[in-house]
């Protein structure tokens, strides 16, 4: 078995149990959305700008790991042409749950981001990509292939790690390991996220993460940082992701 086909089968015993980023957005939500009251999250506590926004009606828009009924429906009731690619069986589930309640229509694709995406060059105008990157262990590819499908002028919106949560225990209080945090070539590493039931995550630099988009073409117009939901990093004030926006 595969490390993604690991994740897949981690992110799905994460939903059974609850998980909050696989927890469908509302009915009540989605109607609000429809009247232009709604915010998305890239990352786990502040919303993207308003202003970073193309015009969501009729846009093409591919949620790239952006399965679990959170984002997707929100754009659709903006009016957008939504595809939902993830790897999770019970992500796409959500969002085929929520599309078939509200009564629109979604393309989803069970793929994995590390294969090249299943889509024609210049598809979509927009990729919404909230913090998923830490799944897979090489991220300039999927860099590539998200310069590959947008169209000229397409944005790219992606959630990152920025790396720091990897080097602390799970209570937040003690430097425990060293970056780069990579499973696949520590075996100590591996075991210490299965006894957390984490899956196989992996730490990015900021060279992969924001020179990587850059160097396939992208320019980056904005970016912000972000924090955990909670913990002492919070407490202290330690900024743990950042979302950027970039265009092609």
């Amino acid at each position: 078995m595969s490390y993604t086909d690991m994740n897949s089968e981690t992110i799905d015993r994460w939903i059974d149990q609850g998980w909050e980023w696989g927890t469908p957005i509302s009915h009540e939500a989605f109607i609000k959305a429809k009247k232009g009251n709604w915010n998305v999250l890239l990352t786990p506590t502040r919303p993207v700008p308003k202003e970073w926004f193309p015009d969501l009606c009729h846009c093409k828009i591919l949620g790239l790991a952006s399965g679990g009924g959170q984002q997707m429906p929100i754009f659709s009731a903006l009016g957008a042409e939504c595809t939902v690619l993830d790897y999770s069986q019970k992500q796409i589930g959500s969002e085929i749950a929520v599309a078939k309640r509200e009564g629109y229509t979604i393309n989803t694709v069970r793929a994995d981001m590390t294969k090249p995406l299943p889509f024609k060059n210049d598809t979509f105008d927009f990729i919404f990509h909230p913090v998923s990157n830490c799944y897979i262990e090489n991220v300039i590819p999927v860099w590539k292939e998200c310069y590959r499908v947008l169209k000229k002028g397409g944005i790219l919106m992606a959630g990152l790690d920025n790396g720091i949560n990897f080097i602390f225990d799970v209570t937040e209080s003690k430097l425990t390991f060293s970056l780069p945090f990579n499973p696949l070539k520590d075996p100590q590493l591996k075991e210490a996220l299965e006894k957390t039931d984490d899956g196989i995550q992996f730490s990015h630099t900021l060279d992969e993460q924001i020179r990587g988009q850059i160097q396939s073409g992208f320019s980056i117009k904005d970016l912000y940082e972000d924090y955990n939901d909670c913990g002492p990093l919070k407490e202290h004030g330690v900024p743990t992701f950042w979302a950027t926006l970039a265009v092609k």
